[in-house]
């Protein structure tokens, strides 16, 4: 980890990791435009499988670069 933590931010970590362990296998978090969307994870990436948004959270569908 590269620097320590606000109590806000590790609150906030605890608290996806307790989600995490109750998220159902037929749900799927996906990141498109920015925007977090809750997936029907048994439909293919489209439109269709669109269950909801989550807004609030910054996010990037991309892979970090080193």
């Amino acid at each position: 980890m590269s620097r320590d933590l606000t109590p806000d931010e590790a609150r906030a970590i605890r608290s996806l990791k307790r989600l995490a362990r109750s998220w159902p296998q037929s749900l799927k978090l996906f990141s498109w435009s920015g925007t977090l969307v809750v997936m029907d994870n048994d439909m293919p990436a489209c439109s269709d499988a669109e269950l909801d948004t989550i807004t609030g959270i910054p996010n990037d569908g991309g892979d970090p670069s080193d």
